[in-house]
Formats: structure tokens, sequence, C-alpha cells
């Protein structure tokens, strides 16, 4: 999983029609204003840029610097600025449109699959196979462990997946310290809650299993291959044992 830290803090969004700093006349306003419409050149630079921040992010995390983002996108590094003010802003359009589009797939998946396990397994599939997965904000998903635990710093790293007295788990990070989409991370862990508990019901899921397990299964990456069938493939398979590790069996 290549989820890195980065400031979220709440100042990065930028005033109601304020300008961006530097922006040339023309350019269209800096993210967070609407006021003026972008010209063409404009608009496909934006494009540019949020398709080349998903991929930067999605292969090295969010901690990934703003002139990888401008070389991706092959802009100058100004002209990402002109449309975010700070990586804070750009970082959190990203990880907002991602949480939205994983809970959009979720729903699909819980409206045209009427068995359980197919229902969670198409979510986990079309998510993983999107990436967006690797796209939740980084303060969504964190390893919470209890304060009496003797953890050296390699395991404080790795999340342990059973619900047991003492044991580290994945949580959502409490409200206070969150400054993302607040309605659109709680629609998503409720649209998921919705696929696990009819998979668990169903005798299909193990009881064990939780939704923040859902979501490490899909921000889990294989490593990157040069080949593009090579990669698909190891996704493909990494998804398969991940699938059989979540899925309950007879006793």
């Amino acid at each position: 999983m290549h989820i890195q830290d980065t400031h979220w803090s709440s100042t990065s969004a930028v005033a109601p029609g304020a300008g961006p700093v530097g922006a040339a006349a023309g350019d269209g306003r800096a993210e967070g204003s609407r006021t003026a419409p972008l010209r063409v050149d404009a608009q496909r630079n934006l494009e540019h840029v949020l398709r080349a921040a998903r991929e930067v992010f999605g292969e090295l995390g969010y901690g990934a610097p703003m002139e990888d983002v401008a070389r991706r996108a092959r802009v100058g590094v100004g002209t990402v600025y002109r449309r975010f003010p700070s990586k804070d802003v750009l970082v959190r359009r990203i990880a907002e449109e991602e949480t939205s589009r994983l809970t959009d797939q979720a729903r699909a998946a819980l409206g045209q699959e009427d068995e359980p396990w197919s229902a969670l397994s198409r979510f986990l599939r079309t998510s993983v196979a999107s990436g967006a997965g690797r796209l939740l904000p980084p303060q969504v998903l964190q390893v919470g462990v209890p304060a009496d635990a003797d953890l050296g710093a390699d395991d404080a790293r790795v999340p342990q997946q059973r619900f047991q007295p003492g044991a580290a788990e994945l949580r959502l990070v409490p409200e206070e310290q969150t400054v993302t989409d607040d309605a659109g991370a709680a629609a998503l862990l409720d649209v998921v809650g919705q696929l696990v508990e009819r998979a668990r019901a169903a005798g299909e899921l193990r009881p064990d299993v939780s939704v923040s397990d859902v979501l490490l299964v899909i921000a889990t990456a294989a490593p990157s291959l040069p080949d593009a069938a090579q990669q698909a493939a190891a996704s493909s398979r990494l998804l398969d044992i991940l699938l059989e590790g979540l899925r309950s069996r007879p006793v």
C-alpha cells in the first residue's frame, strides 16, 4: 500500500473569489473558486494535471512532490500551482474524487448482484482494477495501536487483522483529526458496511472481517512491473489470494 503522509491543513483551501498567487490573466481561477469559466486550454491543462496526479499519487503515494505531477502532466509546475495553490488542495481534490468513485462502485455492486459474496467480490475487483483504493485519504486508513501494546518499530507498521483483545486494528480516525469530506467518507463506509454485513450474514465472509479489512484490501497494490500484462496478472493473482483470505470456510 503506497499511502504516505502529507499535511492536510484546513487552511489550505482557497477563499471564495480569491485568485491564485501569481496566476496569469485568463488562466482561470484557483481550485475552490468557480466564478469564472475556464478557457479551453486551461481546462485541458487541468484535466492533464488531475490525470497525472492520480497516476503519480497512485504509484508513489501522497508524499510525491508536485514537480513529479507537473512532469507527468507535461506542464510547468507553475501551471499546477495556478490551479492548486498548495499540494494539500490537490491531494484533497484527488482523495475526495476517488472516495466518491469507490462509493459509486460499491453501490453498483450492491444493487446489481443478488448473491452477497458476488456483490462483495465484484466491488473488490472493480475497485482494485480502477486503482481508486490506493488513493483513499491518508487519514482514513490508520493503524490503531493500544497504548499498552509492546510493538517494535517494524511491528507497528503492520496491522493485525483479527479483532482480539490488545491487537492492533485498522480504523477510521476520529472526526476531529480528519479534514477530508466527512460526508463522503461516511457514505463509503456505510455502503461497504452493507456489503460486508450481507456476506457475513450469508456465512460467506469470515466473522472477524471488518469494513476496514475490506478497505485495506483495495488499498493494497501488487509491485509495479514494467510489462503491462504481467502487472495485470500479478494484481489479479494478489486479489485472488486476498479474497480467499476473506472468505469463510466450513470447519
